[in-house]
């Protein structure tokens, strides 16, 4: 077997590789997606960083490839939908770089907050100046942590032993493992108003791109202080720059920009924000230690056992892939969509399974649950193989129960979460065609396809309800596709479900709550 590695990795990755045998190994760098479309057939196996885009077009060419290995967290530079397609696993690192990015940010603070590179810059062009590098101490400030996750939670270990108080935000963590962890949770509007320091450690998504922009920049206490060592556009740079020209902001330390790489920005102008090229996971332990995470993945995958990070292909014993695989896309479906509907910080999951599939082992199903319902915040950090892990550490207790007695249809799967604010509850099947469908919501009977944009409204069972959330979507250019309304009793409270064309604004969502008799809103992507 052949693996091909197209960037540069470790030595030590490469070794283990060579090391398995029967496999030969090629270190090409370099090469154009042309190069890759026309040697790629030959490779069972191939190996990147982040410098070359495994693209559709080298997928579909790839005759014999059985996985691809990314040296690093993210896998934006692969197209897992078709590697997914061509049963090709596609595997991460996702733990090789938390201690050095961890680590970059505790240096970021304190060079952030001590003036270092400033005043070495200027003793070395020959000025000695003192007065103009007055700094200010970390212990005793609180540090408002923004994702609690392996990286975060490491910073907010060190950052306790500097006798920092710690304020983070998680909606994936526990209190009882914040507790633990000797740190207060809070809701977001609390940690950025009371943070001295500010550090981001989520994934980019959707809902966290521009999380702190200007609105967010206001609420801060004068003199804060922002660090960003996860992932470009989750800062605002240009609402940033106007913050600290202003003042209110004392200044910043910035690792990741939402355009890489870059050579000019307005904030290289100010002398009171820290800047580095993306370092994050640049020690030498780090790239040793995703380089032989992800090579010996591929050395697992070829000699067929099963991988411990695989992003995209649970792992299901072969006699029960027939049965099982079905019911995975349903399961991932409901732990997205109960992830989007809950609020505050998940404290417990219970996953129900009823049908003669039940009888079996099915810890696939259960992880792939996980997975879903972590994804939508953690992204890359969770895959199939680690969500139970992750949602260990996140103290959050997973309970499975199991029953062939039929109920309603032939097979069901109900999930529940209990948040510190809330319960919610999903159940869906698949139909004989294997579609799968949601059928029940905070039990309310339904009959919805979970896909592609909806709304959940509760709201009363009552007139003038219908019509109007009609009349505004049409108001916003916003196509209904299909209704379903649950209800237990006449005047009672009942559940609307909406699949829509197109993504539902947030000044449409907060028209829709104004609404009499609607008592909530939440919008669901899928």
């Amino acid at each position: 077997m052949r693996v091909l590695v197209a960037d540069p990795i470790s030595e030590k990755g490469i070794q283990i590789l060579q090391a398995a045998g029967n496999i030969a190994v090629d270190v090409r760098t370099k090469l154009s997606e042309d190069q890759l479309v026309e040697i790629i057939p030959e490779y069972h196996g191939l190996l990147v960083r982040s410098e070359t885009k495994v693209t559709r077009r080298i997928i579909e060419s790839a005759a014999q490839l059985k996985i691809i290995g990314r040296a690093g967290v993210g896998v934006d530079n692969i197209d897992v939908p078709a590697a997914t397609e061509r049963g090709i696993v596609v595997v991460n690192s996702p733990d090789g770089n938390t201690i050095a990015a961890a680590e970059l940010t505790i240096a970021m603070m304190m060079a952030l907050a001590r003036s270092i590179p400033q005043a070495s810059c200027m003793l070395k062009n020959g000025v000695w100046e003192r007065k103009k590098f007055m700094g200010v101490e970390l212990r005793n400030k609180t540090l408002g942590v923004l994702g609690l996750g392996k990286i975060g939670g490491e910073v907010a270990r060190r950052a306790r032993a500097m006798e920092m108080r710690v304020l983070a935000y998680d909606p994936f963590v526990s209190q009882e493992r914040a507790q633990q962890m000797g740190v207060e949770l809070a809701d977001f509007d609390r940690v950025i108003r009371e943070g001295d320091f500010i550090t981001a450690h989520m994934p980019l998504t959707k809902d966290t791109y521009h999380m702190i922009g200007r609105e967010q920049l206001a609420k801060m206490k004068p003199g804060v202080r922002i660090l960003n060592v996860a992932r470009g556009g989750i800062i605002d740079e240009g609402a940033l720059y106007e913050a600290i020209q202003s003042g209110h902001v004392a200044g910043a330390a910035i690792d990741v920009f939402e355009k890489e790489p870059i050579t000019d920005s307005p904030l290289f102008q100010l002398d009171n924000v820290v800047v580095t090229p993306h370092l994050g996971a640049s020690t030498e332990e780090a790239q040793v230690n995703v380089a032989v995470d992800v090579a010996e993945e591929v050395v697992r995958a070829l000699h067929g056992e099963l991988v411990r990070n695989a992003v995209n292909i649970p792992s299901i014993k072969p006699e029960l892939r027939q049965t099982l695989e079905p019911f995975l896309g349903l399961v991932e479906k409901l732990g997205k969509f109960i992830s989007q509907l809950v609020s505050g910080h998940i404290q417990q999951v219970e996953i129900k399974y009823n049908g003669d599939f039940a009888k079996h082992d099915l810890t696939s199903l259960t992880n792939t649950f996980l997975k879903g319902l972590l994804k939508p915040v953690l992204q890359d950090a969770v895959n199939y193989v680690n969500a139970p892990v992750v949602a260990k550490n996140r103290g959050i207790k997973v309970y499975e129960q199991k029953s062939v007695e039929l109920e309603d249809y032939a097979n069901l799967i109900t999930v529940a979460v209990k948040t510190d604010r809330c319960e919610k509850s999903v159940a869906g099947t698949l139909f004989r065609n294997k579609e799968p469908r949601i059928v029940d919501i905070d039990g309310y009977r339904v009959d919805a396809v979970p896909e592609g944009h909806m709304l959940v409204v509760p709201h009363t069972d009552k007139p003038r309800i219908i019509g109007p959330v009609g009349t505004l979507m049409g108001d916003y250019q916003v196509n209904i596709a299909g209704m379903q309304v649950g209800r237990k009793m006449v005047g009672g409270r009942a559940v609307m479900f909406l699949n829509v064309d197109s993504a539902v604004p947030d000044t449409a969502l907060a028209e829709l709550r104004k609404i009499d008799g609607i008592q909530d809103v939440k919008y669901v992507y899928l």
